[in-house]
């Protein structure tokens, strides 16, 4: 399979839905690569495989690690890679921190968390031949300054739309829209030149990514109204545990046909 790379998905925004997924180590990144379009790198890993109930405690070398782990694994997808909270907050350490990302990972893009006020960063990372997928809307490492995970568009639409506008001419080359109005959403899509991935932001944006953990209904600790678990990997994984303590405590597992035997 071809290698994904931004203009493949620049000509995908025009004819078919985009798919991206979040991965954090190579065992399910090499499930995910020949499927989807693009693998995300989220720190949203700090939740779903570290236990925390935020991103914003992820540190710059937590990320660089998992992402050198999935990049093992990618050859098809286009590789996302999150910025976490704090590394980005002047153009100066967002220079330093991308290139760091950039050149230790391998990913085709980071991603920030951030508006408008971030033009000037996102210019000089996209001068410095770094691409960048912008995040608006609900963004997680503003939960604390936010009051929580707070539904975005009801009363800013107006100033998503800014924007997603200010950013793209600032030399974004995606957008990903997370937990707004759909209506909202769909605007920020028909109105941007670029591609519009959303996550709990409606059916008519360019593509949609889901949390891995949260899609195949491993993550229990909450479920969030955006999200359709396409399996009960719980449960399954529970049953399996289960039968192999099982077998262990029975005497059946290991049987014969599991042991090393002198040959002749």
């Amino acid at each position: 399979m071809d290698k994904i790379t931004i203009n493949t998905l620049f000509a995908k925004k025009a004819n078919e839905k985009i798919v991206m997924l979040t991965a954090y180590d190579a065992l399910f990144a090499r499930l995910f690569d020949d499927i989807v379009d693009m693998i995300l790198v989220g720190d949203s890993l700090n939740m779903s495989f570290g236990g925390n109930d935020e991103t914003i405690s992820l540190s710059l070398e937590a990320m660089i690690y998992h992402a050198c782990a999935v990049k093992k694994a990618v050859k098809h997808a286009y590789l996302v890679v999150d910025m976490p909270f704090g590394s980005c907050v002047s153009v100066d350490l967002a220079l330093k921190n991308a290139i760091k990302v950039y050149q230790k990972t391998g990913c085709d893009a980071i991603k920030i968390e951030g508006g408008a006020e971030f033009a000037p960063i996102i210019t000089a990372l996209n001068n410095a031949g770094i691409s960048v997928m912008s995040h608006i809307g609900l963004k997680p490492q503003y939960s604390r300054q936010m009051g929580g995970f707070k539904v975005q568009g009801i009363n800013n639409a107006q100033a998503l739309l800014d924007d997603a506008k200010i950013l793209e001419d600032a030399g974004a080359k995606m957008l990903l829209v997370e937990g707004t109005i759909a209506q909202v959403a769909t605007q920020i899509t028909q109105n941007s030149n670029l591609p519009v991935i959303g996550i709990g932001s409606g059916a008519n944006t360019d593509g949609q990514v889901l949390v891995w953990s949260d899609m195949l209904g491993f993550f229990e600790n909450f479920k969030p109204k955006f999200v359709k678990q396409f399996l009960n990997g719980a449960d399954l994984v529970r049953q399996s545990v289960n039968e192999y303590a099982k077998q262990v405590r029975s005497g059946e597992f290991p049987s014969s046909q599991h042991e090393y035997k002198f040959q002749g």
